[in-house]
């Protein structure tokens, strides 16, 4: 029997990351092959492989939308692709991952040293990305730091807003600390982290000090001639990126015997990353983006009631568009980035996300539930837990449905998350939380009426997938739905 192991990781490790497991588990006893799947999920590493699980594998398949350390696998057959495409189609992995390129070894010869690989397994990476819509480096790289730094988003924004559920004034002591727990340190410290592990993703621990450095000096306007402002999170991604690069030149404008490789590494490099980053950030960088962040404030404040509803929609849509991909995760952390901000608008524009975000596992729990003559057993099923998920603000869970039928269901749910959104904004509703889901509901403003905007989305995208999806007595496979389309 054919052995293979596997390592699943999406940015946030709640959803993508164990659905890829299951995915290719499933996909393997049905082809009858043996696999074990390593998950890098929120909690950490979980059921790590051991080195003589690697070593037995006929080849291994990193399912992955941010960095994985691959020096375990040298030597072995390694295919690299978008934890998606083992959640649309893994059964197509597991036939290819034979034909995989060996990690460590170049091309044309049985032997050989890592470095003389960089450039082909990355032209082997392109086009396998090409080919499966994976993600490219750079977006590996941000969500890597994302990834990173959502705890301490998620931790902060719970420790803000209950401060201002105990006391408004913020004069009484426990509300004080959680406001010092929230806003003055773990807000404070989360786009230091975002910088600091894009730069790690791009330059490895080398360029770990350059990407905090800068980070930092980006939340800190004393720094760069404005007391008051901040480079926000846009600053800590450019800081990030900035350092990663720098670091990466460095090291191949630094050659050294290998014998001074130690002072090079732990000295030379940081030394000359950390100013050179701390510089651009401060006299070049730091001012023009904390005047953009300024912008972007000082226009959601003046925005009127028709521009707030549109905005809302527009927010929505990308929500639901590609459920936790990059259209979803930069619409999420616009709405972060400005939580710190403390205005209304903030807080209406973090409203209007997360109810956006829980319409489509909603809607589809909704539609499976009244029309279970177009769902199979499976899709009923995960319509329970979706119910589950979309409370809990995990976008995620109506990507089972989406990569089954993406014709009918996304379209369906973008509408649903664009009317949840703008009714959000047209009730005024705040949220001074980033995440939740109904946990936070107690600290919100007008929650009555957010739920109202929930349902309302929910159920009109729930009415119109269900319109447009034909029963599965149709179909020879719930698989086939997409080409009869």
């Amino acid at each position: 029997m054919s052995k293979y192991v596997a390592i699943t990781a999406c940015p946030t490790g709640i959803a993508h990351t164990f659905m890829a497991q299951e995915g290719l588990e499933q996909a393997a006893k049905e082809l009858g092959v043996d696999m074990r799947v390593e998950t890098q999920g929120a909690a950490g590493s979980e059921d790590k492989l051991t080195d003589a699980e690697i070593a037995a594998a006929d080849a291994v398949i990193i399912a992955a939308d941010k960095k994985v350390d691959l020096d375990r696998f040298v030597g072995k057959k390694v295919l690299q692709v978008s934890v998606t495409a083992a959640i649309k189609d893994a059964k197509s992995l597991i036939e290819e991952a034979e034909a995989a390129p060996v990690y460590g070894v170049p091309v044309g010869q049985a032997g050989g040293g890592r470095d003389a690989t960089g450039e082909y397994m990355a032209s082997i990476e392109a086009q396998k990305q090409a080919r499966r819509g994976g993600q490219p480096a750079v977006y590996r790289h941000l969500m890597n730091g994302v990834s990173r730094m959502l705890p301490l988003v998620i931790a902060g924004g719970i420790f803000i807003a209950l401060s201002v559920a105990i006391d408004l004034n913020g004069k009484q002591p426990l509300s004080a600390a959680f406001s010092n727990i929230g806003g003055g340190s773990a807000f404070a410290l989360f786009v230091p982290i975002l910088a600091a592990f894009i730069a790690e993703s791009i330059g490895d621990r080398a360029a770990f000090a350059a990407g905090l450095v800068g980070g930092w000096i980006g939340t800190q306007g004393t720094m760069y001639g404005e007391p008051h402002a901040s480079a926000g999170y846009i600053g800590g991604i450019i800081a990030g990126f900035l350092a990663g690069y720098v670091t990466l030149g460095l090291k191949k404008a630094l050659p050294m015997p290998r014998s001074l490789e130690g002072v090079k590494t732990a000295l030379l490099i940081p030394v000359f990353s950390v100013g050179i980053v701390g510089l651009l950030m401060i006299f070049v960088l730091g001012h023009p983006i904390a005047a953009l962040m300024h912008a972007i404030s000082a226009g959601l404040t003046s925005m009127g009631a028709t521009g707030s509803i549109g905005l809302g929609a527009l927010l929505g849509l990308m929500m639901a568009f590609d459920m936790g991909g990059p259209f979803n995760k930069v619409a999420y952390f616009f709405a972060v980035g400005l939580l710190p901000t403390g205005t209304p608008e903030a807080q209406m524009i973090m409203a209007s996300v997360m109810g956006a975000g829980m319409v489509p596992p909603l809607a589809l729990a909704f539609s499976t539930f009244i029309a279970r003559n177009k769902y199979s057993q499976d899709e009923r099923d995960a319509g329970k837990a979706a119910v589950i998920l979309g409370a809990c603000f995990i976008t995620e869970g109506a990507i089972p449905f989406a990569t089954r039928d993406p014709l009918r269901v996304i379209p369906s749910i973008m509408v649903g998350s664009a009317i949840t959104g703008a009714l959000s904004m047209m009730f005024h509703v705040t949220n001074p939380a980033p995440h939740g889901g109904v946990f936070v509901f107690p600290l919100i403003g007008h929650w009555f009426l957010f739920l109202i905007a929930i349902l309302i989305g929910a159920v009109v995208a729930g009415l119109i997938v269900t319109a447009l999806k034909k029963p599965i007595a149709s179909a020879t496979s719930p698989r086939t739905t997409v080409a009869e389309a």
